[in-house]
């Protein structure tokens, strides 16, 4: 997909929420570039270049940043294979400090290289359960959200997730996390995103 075409496609999939600088998308292409080439090599996502690409990664993860709310100052992407959401969140939002924790070193590799001139990015190649840093927020796309739980408040106090509708329907319960109304994401597939805060047991 070339420059202008990308360019044109984010404006118009994310014009109701979001309007990017010449600057942002620039960066978010670089990103693009870097993934299409590296997935030649490396199995970094199986989503098909071109539109799928830039609808499931950068639309997907843009629209989470948007809604993830403002106090997210530290935020740990857990899982993240080839930087989604954080780098997106990242380049979003300049101020938020966003870590990357992937436990796959190739992948670590990769996300070290397209994130070397992103100044509030940092990666983990480690897994998420030896993390001893704290953080505002955790969030992911890919990781089982049960096990995401199991982070919550060890790693960070609140969550966010983008999933299905379904695997969501089954976290509902969860008494020690309170979650806000999920919000559907536009494009299909019954992918939501929805955020939670952790509950303190009372003594």
């Amino acid at each position: 997909m070339q420059p202008g075409r990308f360019a044109e496609f984010l404006a118009k999939e994310l014009k109701p929420w979001i309007i990017l600088s010449d600057q942002q998308i620039g960066e978010l292409y670089a990103h693009y570039q870097l993934l299409e080439r590296w997935n030649k090599r490396i199995n970094l996502t199986s989503v098909e270049p071109g539109i799928a690409t830039v609808i499931r990664h950068y639309c997907e993860s843009l629209f989470f940043g948007v809604h993830l709310p403002n106090e997210a100052t530290s935020v740990a992407d857990i899982g993240t294979g080839a930087g989604f959401p954080g780098i997106p969140l990242a380049i979003l939002q300049p101020r938020r400090k966003i870590t990357l924790v992937e436990s796959n070193q190739r992948k670590a590799v990769f996300l070290r290289e397209a994130t070397r001139h992103l100044p509030n990015i940092a990666v983990k190649a480690v897994r998420a359960e030896n993390l001893t840093d704290k953080f505002d927020w955790a969030v992911t796309r890919a990781v089982n959200p049960g096990k995401m739980l199991d982070l919550i408040p060890r790693l960070a106090p609140r969550i966010g997730l983008l999933l299905g509708e379904d695997d969501f329907s089954a976290l509902r319960g969860v008494h020690h996390i309170a979650w806000s109304e999920p919000v559907r994401l536009p494009w299909g597939d019954r992918r939501i995103c929805v955020f939670g805060a952790f509950l303190p047991t009372p003594e």
